[in-house]
């Protein structure tokens, strides 16, 4: 193969599913924007409001997270040989950070909707766009042939700085508003 039909097949392997990504981060985008909140989407008993439940389940998904970055670090060599533990701790934490983050979405996008009322809001809204776009990205990415070792590696980084961007604008802020209460 000739490197121009290489690089070829490598833009085509990186923008079907970037654009793939970019679909979902606008379709959020303009349904939250469009969508009237409803205030409430998700409590669980035992929380005060689903404003806990919201910032106590992003919590765990950040720690689960911290889980895949380690289990990644550990998969690419980063700490040393690669265990045999790696890679199926990175899928399972991967899954449940996923699985968890689905109802935190929802209240986000259900409840609250797309909000620009100040710098911190308008940014929540836009990290949690881009977060599931990433996320898109890096999923069509993972069995894609063509694709350049970066990619992955940095959609997975885009993901982790995005879901921290998204913790530190709602849930530390929640913490520091009304404490550690459930």
């Amino acid at each position: 193969m000739t490197a121009p039909a290489a690089g070829r097949r490598t833009a085509v392997a990186l923008v079907v599913p970037l654009l793939a990504g970019a679909v979902v981060s606008v379709a959020l985008g303009v349904y939250g924007g469009l969508h009237t909140p409803t205030g409430v989407a998700v409590n669980i008993a035992g929380f005060s409001g689903p404003q806990s439940v919201k910032a106590w389940l992003a919590t765990v998904v950040v720690v689960l997270a911290l889980v895949q970055l380690l289990s990644a670090l550990a998969m690419y060599g980063k700490l040393g040989s690669a265990p045999a533990w790696a890679g199926p701790v990175h899928r399972w934490s991967g899954r449940l950070a996923f699985l968890v983050s689905i109802p935190v979405a929802m209240h986000c996008l259900y409840a609250l909707g797309f909000q620009a009322f100040d710098l911190r809001v308008l940014l929540h809204s836009l990290l949690g766009c881009f977060f599931y776009g990433v996320f898109v990205a890096k999923m069509l990415l993972l069995r894609k042939d063509g694709t350049p070792g970066w990619s992955l590696p940095l959609l997975g980084g885009l993901v982790f700085t995005a879901l921290v961007g998204l913790w530190l604008s709602a849930s530390l802020w929640f913490f520091t508003q009304s404490g550690l209460t459930f």
